[in-house]
């Protein structure tokens, strides 16, 4: 399985294997990661599980759509790695991935 590297502002990590077919955000719930809130469930309706993908990997993971584009405007401190981890689908490629959560979620 894939390892998520899951990063907070001040540097703290936990590196968990996730389930390919699944997202960011549920590989993150299901280890208990904190400061991926995911209040909406996954339906891209908040931007509570936001993060910032570290830079080489952002030509690995698919553009976001408009739609995540426009809730991601809505996220604390949104920059131009920002993504919503639900829509990050985890698969082999992704295995190393690195992502950082903000320092509070919206």
């Amino acid at each position: 399985m894939p390892k998520i590297t899951y990063q907070d502002k001040n540097g703290n990590s936990k590196t968990v294997e996730v389930e390919t077919g699944l997202t960011v955000m549920e590989g993150a719930i299901q280890n208990d990661v904190p400061g991926i809130d995911a209040d909406c469930g996954g339906s891209m309706a908040c931007a509570t599980c936001h993060v910032y993908v570290e830079e080489k990997w952002l030509n690995k993971i698919p553009k976001p759509e408009e739609a995540e584009v426009d809730m991601i405007d809505m996220a604390h401190e949104p920059k131009k790695n920002s993504r919503l981890s639900c829509q990050l689908t985890v698969t082999e490629e992704l295995d190393g991935l690195i992502v950082t959560t903000p320092e509070k979620q919206s």
